[in-house]
């Protein structure tokens, strides 16, 4: 399985990104999907995850009612769809699959490149 994050960028305080994350090599039904971030310093932290089908969400803290997680398994494609976004989410985004929908980085069995995300205040 081969994942590729895109739609990182610059945008000022209070703006919207999407990031997207496309699969390759395999269905991507097959995996949950994380996006996880980790900024200069910092360890990677969850943000959120999706189940195989898409019936089990999770957020963290930070980012919950601002991030909307959504998939497409036809599309082989996951979306993190970041409103109101604050300059302490700029980071390095990452997608990341698993069997299972967990909110934890060494759970995950792959990894995309990353996408950066810079926030201005």
């Amino acid at each position: 399985l081969q994942l590729v994050e895109s739609g990182g960028g610059l945008v000022q305080a209070g703006g919207s990104l999407t990031l997207s994350c496309v699969a390759s090599g395999e269905s991507l039904d097959n995996y949950a999907i994380g996006w996880f971030r980790q900024a200069p310093g910092k360890e990677r932290e969850a943000v959120s995850v999706i189940s195989r089908g898409g019936g089990t969400i999770n957020y963290a803290d930070a980012v919950r009612g601002r991030f909307t997680i959504s998939r497409d398994n036809a599309k082989n494609t996951v979306l993190l769809q970041m409103n109101s976004l604050k300059p302490e989410d700029t980071a390095v985004y990452y997608c990341g699959a698993a069997e299972w929908a967990f909110m934890t980085p060494e759970l995950m069995n792959y990894w995309g490149q990353g996408t950066q995300v810079t926030v201005s205040s």
